[in-house]
């Protein structure tokens, strides 16, 4: 018998497979690579982009720039989150910064930043904004969730603040803090790239991207995509995976 995870798996892959049946069914009845590329074209492509000599310094651009906008957002967003929790007045302060940053249309900050910045650190700097707030949001609400009674004890023993650390604080704040890196990945990713798309700083995907639409490169739009729903992928993985084992090495001290 198959236990439950294996049947997930093999239920996705069969997903995935019936899906690009499908799409290769469409691409065959609409007859043009222009308007639906076929899967195969697209797998063919790709693996044609893998070997031209700008692609690994295309992707590097990308991935470093989103990489840093996401790291000083995680930052940003906790130091300001603990402030916040900290002192009530900090909340109320930032609070219509944060709505605001929440609120406002990708495209609008892309226009204002290309205003004062070069284009070259515009996935960087809208990456940043978008993580921001929702990590600033998920670890404060994380902070408040924690139980005022355990801290109230933890007053009355003089329990050291290492320990408060450990046994109070983490396992409150710990889920908030995964779920919010987890949201927060995905839309540095796309806000990013959509940054890029639009400003199209010379040798990022980005630029990538605009030129297939330019050019009406159906396969290159596509494949591009691929790379970076692989990227988002990959880099989700490997930061939550280190991030779990900071965590649990701060449990285990």
């Amino acid at each position: 018998m198959l236990d439950t995870r294996k049947k997930k798996i093999i239920a996705k892959a069969s997903a995935v497979l019936l899906a690009l049946l499908l799409w290769q069914l469409l691409s065959t009845l609409v007859g043009s690579d222009i308007l639906l590329v076929s899967p195969i074209g697209v797998v063919k492509r790709l693996f044609s982009l893998v070997l031209e000599a700008e692609f690994l310094s295309t992707v590097g651009f990308t991935l470093s720039r989103i990489a840093v906008g996401f790291l000083l957002g995680l930052i940003a967003g906790t130091l300001l989150a603990l402030l916040a929790g900290r002192f009530e007045i900090v909340e109320i302060l930032l609070w219509p910064y944060m709505i605001t940053v929440k609120s406002v249309p990708v495209a609008s900050f892309v226009v204002v930043a290309l205003i004062w910045f070069s284009a070259s650190g515009l996935s960087a700097l809208i990456s940043f904004l978008m993580v921001l707030p929702i990590i600033y949001t998920n670890l404060l609400d994380g902070i408040k969730s924690v139980d005022k009674k355990m801290l109230e004890m933890a007053d009355v023993f003089k329990m050291p603040h290492l320990r408060r650390l450990r046994f109070i604080w983490l396992p409150s704040v710990k889920p908030f803090l995964l779920s919010g890196c987890r949201i927060s990945l995905g839309l540095a990713w796309k806000s990013g790239v959509a940054a890029e798309l639009i400003g199209y700083p010379e040798g990022s995907v980005g630029e990538a991207l605009y030129y297939s639409k330019l050019f009406l490169n159906t396969a290159d739009l596509f494949a591009w995509t691929v790379v970076i729903v692989l990227l988002s992928i990959i880099f989700e993985k490997l930061f939550l995976f280190i991030l779990k084992r900071i965590l649990k090495g701060v449990e285990s001290i």
